[in-house]
């Protein structure tokens, strides 16, 4: 480990029986003013959107008249809705048969992402409650530090970024983190780009010191950072590659629960190496 500093309900009484004719009720199902649900829908919708799902279900494509027959559409409509959908780009036309279109792809690839990234929010929300502490997640993506994704509570809240995380990186755990990830040459420029400055009274010095103590962290250790990017804060940052992605999950405390910091980074480990592989892709976003 790299440490760098019941009762009966009442029943009213009978009534005699009236010879007046009935009231007139409205219908339960819908309140004056109120239509029904289905009243409400746009059927157009509704036809186009069992379309699309039908179109989904042919890998090598359908023609008009099996889709309005497996959809219960005429053909006219079908036929209707279809045109108007391959002008917005939901499905496109090869050789009288349909396919789903770019516009479709798209949706159903940020469904997806939106869903990977759903995954990460959510345990990383399990950790910060097991372990207590705030929890971060972070990647080296195109030269820069990204934050991903926190989860913090009102009682443990993450800390401030109150100098950009991007071009700090040498003063906070998750940025030695992922450095260390990188080649020297990745590390070097880098550094160009981004050189070290002093932030707090404990940030490592300049670009020389910073570079060797990164030659001596291990591979698959927790870096630890004590006040470096915050005075009263200290942090501790897990190594993840995944192919060619630097990534790393992070924790932080405040500087009176420093006992703290080692255990809970320990634990955080462990919890990443028992999910690792269901996360693999989910941290690849």
């Amino acid at each position: 480990m790299v440490d760098t500093a019941s009762a009966e309900p009442y029943a009213p009484p009978t009534r005699p029986p009236s010879s007046a004719p009935p009231l007139q009720r409205p219908p339960t199902t819908a309140l004056a003013g109120h239509p029904h649900p289905a009243a409400t829908l746009i059927g157009s919708v509704q036809r186009a959107m069992r379309l699309l799902e039908s179109v989904a279900e042919h890998e090598y494509g359908a023609p008009a008249k099996q889709l309005a027959r497996e959809t219960g559409l005429a053909l006219p409509t079908a036929y209707h809705l279809l045109r108007t959908l391959v002008h917005e780009g939901y499905l496109r036309r090869d050789k009288g048969l349909f396919f789903l279109g770019e516009a479709a792809e798209r949706l159903g690839t940020s469904g997806a992402a939106q869903k990977r990234r759903s995954t990460v929010a959510d345990t990383l929300a399990q950790w910060r409650d097991s372990i207590g502490v705030p929890v971060y997640y972070a990647r080296y993506r195109d030269g820069e530090i990204e934050i991903m994704c926190v989860s913090d509570t009102p009682g443990n809240p993450a800390v401030e970024e109150w100098a950009d995380f991007r071009e700090t990186g040498h003063a906070h755990a998750i940025g030695q983190c992922l450095l260390s990830q990188l080649d020297e040459d990745a590390r070097r420029e880098h550094l160009n780009r981004y050189p070290v400055q002093s932030i707090t009274p404990y940030t490592v010095r300049d670009n020389h010191t910073l570079l060797r103590r990164l030659e001596r962290m291990r591979r698959m250790e927790p870096v630890m950072e004590r006040q470096e990017y915050a005075v009263g804060t200290v942090c501790a940052a897990i190594p993840i590659t995944v192919g060619t992605t630097a990534a790393t999950m992070a924790i932080s405390l405040p500087a009176h629960h420093a006992h703290r910091l080692v255990p809970a980074a320990r634990q955080l480990q462990s919890e990443v190496g028992r999910l690792l592989g269901s996360l693999a892709i989910s941290i690849s976003i």
